[in-house]
């Protein structure tokens, strides 16, 4: 095995990435423990309706450069959310809050994961119960503990 970097790059390499990522399970505590961000589904119309994270608030990529100054208080952190880790859409809205002036993270794992993960979600008619996936989540604790 080749390792890429000495040890002190991959500590600049790492840090650097929980600057600018975040996960469901640390977003959920986030809102439970009501830290002051806001949370920002950057996925369509469609999308939205058909589910989101409860707490979240819409605003497609395309809208965001226009809508956000208005909306959102650029001291307010942002994190952003797509649909899941095979899509960068929440990466292009994050880049988007960031040319803006605001802090952002991305949370990965993206909707697909905190639906997985079983947090909170709904959609037009209301909460949608999902069931933990074993695969993705502990069933018995809040956190992975990782």
């Amino acid at each position: 095995m080749n390792f890429p970097a000495a040890p002190a790059d991959a500590v600049a390499h790492f840090a650097s990435k929980l600057a600018f990522e975040t996960d469901a399970s640390d977003v959920y505590a986030d809102q439970s423990a009501s830290a002051r961000f806001v949370l920002v589904d950057s996925r369509g119309e469609a999308a939205w309706t058909q589910g989101r994270v409860v707490g979240a608030v819409h605003m497609p990529t395309a809208e965001i450069a226009t809508r956000a100054p208005a909306e959102i208080p650029v001291d307010l952190p942002v994190v952003t959310y797509c649909w899941g880790p095979g899509c960068n859409g929440a990466t292009r809205a994050a880049l988007e809050f960031a040319k803006l002036g605001y802090q952002v993270k991305e949370m990965i794992g993206g909707f697909e994961y905190w639906a997985r993960e079983g947090y909170p979600v709904e959609d037009e008619r209301g909460p949608v119960l999902r069931a933990k996936d074993p695969l993705t989540a502990p069933l018995d604790t809040i956190s992975c503990a990782c």
